[in-house]
């Protein structure tokens, strides 16, 4: 199979529970769309948009034509017309006992043998759901079920929702999705471990200093401040994509890719993770709020004017130092960074490599050191960082130069959205790039110990200004300062040129 070609999907049912939601109609429809442009799937698949509104099927017809013509560019409207002719939508209310005679008649009648259900709603939501479906014997033997983050707020609330699914489903067929696993370029990673000798030989507390996470954001709350209030950014980042991209950097090399010995590497690094106490929560955990700022286009409110209340305790920053402790990473510690209402969105891995032991060269400079970064959003790339000659007589001059794979250039096929990859893996069956329970426990363990001794310690949140960076530099010490993007510095020359 060559790299243009894809392998065509069976034919499924797909039941999107909160079909008429802002998940569905930014992602999940889009993701459709394309992969039914790209003929991966085809028009004898079966999509039902479930809400517990009740709305007319061209209501909600002409509802999802608008937004597909909305975020998709350059649409096709003859691939909308076929995506459209595989919907139904259907009114079900599992709390008041509401299904339409739409859901009844579509279960039973011409179904496929894969069927899959998105529940795309809230997580208390999805125990109800279940226990609706397994009553209603729409269970079929070949379902799965997607769970989409976050599942509950600690440990125990994230017990309970998992406790309730699997009175309904074995694990085998749950698949809690997390869709940075599904970027392309978090997605090399793997071929960049291990398919790469220079790499995978190095890559150890022997040779590398120091690994840094970042997921910035430069938006502000939106329309999810009452969700995310409940929530900050420790739950909603940090504990799921920052430590999933943790993981696939740190874990061992598994025999193969099949999907439960991947996740056995994963949870073996969840495990390692060095817990906090209350001395280290205080030295290698920082906590922020924005407040108001300034930028080149005007003013930007504070978090508390973003949710319209007068306090809240609620973390929109988080910057840790994280310790693997086992014998690939005893020492090394992991930077990791999220915040909203940052100058830049963008989210990036940097490796960066001890220093050589010894400069033999004549100006005896510190040099800079190899730096192996991986670029997830929104400009995808790979670079390495190393010394080079600068040409010219007058001996030994150097400077660093970076290799740079920028897949846009490199590349001229669109990208798949992360959503396009991970549907087609649960109708694949696929579980490798979801997160299996015993992760999700460890994931939390680790996660509870900094919310728990934050409480202890009444750890304060650190004000800073929407539009900066945040007080991340307050976990670093003199060996250690935040790698810059080189896509901020570029972007900030350029504010600095138009100053000028």
């Amino acid at each position: 199979m060559t790299a243009n070609q894809k392998q065509t999907m069976d034919n499924f049912d797909l039941v999107i529970f909160g079909g008429d939601g802002d998940l569905s109609f930014r992602k999940i429809f889009p993701a459709l769309y394309h992969r039914l442009n790209e003929h991966q799937i085809d028009e004898s698949s079966r999509v039902m948009a479930v809400s517990r509104s009740k709305r007319t099927q061209k209501e909600f017809i002409d509802q999802l034509e608008s937004s597909l013509k909305e975020y998709i560019t350059d649409v096709d409207d003859k691939v909308v017309s076929k995506l459209l002719s595989m919907v139904t939508f259907a009114q079900i209310d599992t709390g008041k006992k509401i299904e339409d005679a739409h859901a009844a008649k579509w279960f039973t009648k011409d179904f496929h043998p894969i069927r899959v259900f998105y529940l795309a709603t809230p997580a208390a939501a999805f125990g109800p759901i279940c226990e609706y479906l397994d009553n209603q014997g729409y269970i079929i033997p070949n379902s799965r079920v997607v769970l989409e983050k976050p599942l509950g707020t600690d440990l125990k609330s994230s017990e309970e929702v998992n406790n309730q699914v699997a009175l309904h489903f074995p694990e085998e067929q749950i698949y809690r999705i997390d869709h940075y696993l599904g970027k392309e370029t978090v997605q090399n990673l793997m071929v960049l471990r291990f398919a790469n000798n220079i790499f995978e030989s190095s890559w150890n507390a022997q040779d590398i200093d120091n690994i840094q996470i970042t997921v910035a954001e430069s938006i502000g709350v939106g329309t999810r401040g009452d969700f995310y209030d409940k929530y900050g950014a420790l739950r909603d980042m940090v504990q799921n994509h920052l430590l999933q991209l943790l993981c696939l950097i740190a874990m061992e090399p598994p025999v193969t890719l099949e999907a439960d010995l991947v996740r056995d590497e994963k949870l073996k690094v969840l495990r390692a993770l060095r817990l906090y106490d209350k001395n280290s929560i205080l030295t290698e955990t920082v906590r922020g709020q924005y407040t108001r700022g300034n930028t080149g286009e005007g003013r930007l409110p504070s978090y508390l004017e973003d949710i319209d209340k007068f306090e809240s305790n609620t973390e929109t920053f988080v910057a840790l130092k994280a310790y693997v402790d086992n014998w690939r990473w005893g020492g090394v510690p992991f930077f990791l960074r999220t915040g909203k209402r940052m100058p830049h969105r963008y989210s990036e891995i940097v490796i960066n490599f001890k220093d050589v032991p010894h400069n033999l060269f004549p100006d005896r400079k510190k040099m800079a050191n190899n730096k192996l970064t991986i670029r997830l959003q929104p400009e995808e790339r790979i670079e390495l960082q190393q010394m080079v000659k600068i040409p010219g007589p007058g001996g030994y001059r150097y400077k660093p130069f970076s290799l740079e794979l920028d897949y846009a250039e490199h590349f001229d096929h669109r990208f798949p959205e992360a959503y396009e990859r991970l549907l087609m893996d649960v109708v694949r069956g696929n579980q490798t790039l979801f997160m299996r329970r015993d992760e999700v426990k460890a994931a939390w363990t680790w996660a509870e110990s900094i919310l728990t001794n934050w409480e202890k310690s009444k750890m304060p949140n650190v004000l800073y200004e929407a539009g900066t960076w945040g007080p991340g530099d307050k976990i670093m010490d003199g060996d250690h300062e935040w790698v810059k993007s080189r896509h901020v510095i570029k972007a900030q020359k350029k504010l600095e040129d138009d100053d000028e």
